[in-house]
């Protein structure tokens, strides 16, 4: 028999394959693909933690930030309630300020008027007794201006006593 290329080939796969199941290399592939496997299947399980985790991060913050925005609207509307109150005192003091100011005014107007009509009452009274002095000095002789002085000089002395 002639031995070629091909049967030489054949009994090295043979071989081969003798080889491969006497050192059980099917059953370590095996192991080593079932361990891949096991490890691929840990780490999506750690992987869908990690996203459950992840998720209940992104609604905490998401809440924590609605309560934020909901606090800084709360904060808002108590500066714009506070503003407006300041608003309404500012404008009521100035309202009651003007009123005080404008009482004080018209009272200093009637006292002004007052001093004047005063004032104007007082010179008509000593241009009236100028007036008569001179009159009374013009027609009165010396007799008559003595008997007006006693007179005059006798209701002094009975009201001083």
């Amino acid at each position: 028999m002639h031995l070629d290329a091909t049967f030489y080939a054949l009994v090295g796969l043979i071989l081969f394959f003798v080889l491969i199941a006497y050192l059980k290399v099917p059953g370590m592939i095996g192991k080593a693909l079932d361990a891949r496997a096991e490890k691929i299947g840990n780490e999506l399980t750690e992987a869908k933690r990690l996203r459950e985790e992840a998720q209940g991060l992104v609604a905490e913050y998401q809440r924590k930030r609605k309560d934020a925005e909901a606090e800084a609207a709360g904060i808002v509307a108590a500066a714009q309630r506070e503003a407006e109150m300041l608003t309404a005192e500012a404008k009521q003091k100035t309202e009651e300020y003007v009123a005080r100011r404008t009482a004080l005014s018209e009272q200093k107007i009637k006292q002004a008027e007052s001093d004047a009509i005063n004032a104007v009452r007082s010179a008509a009274v000593d241009l009236a007794i100028a007036a008569a002095e001179k009159v009374v000095a013009a027609k009165a002789d010396a007799g008559a201006q003595s008997d007006l002085f006693k007179k005059a000089l006798g209701e002094v002395k009975a009201r001083l006593n």
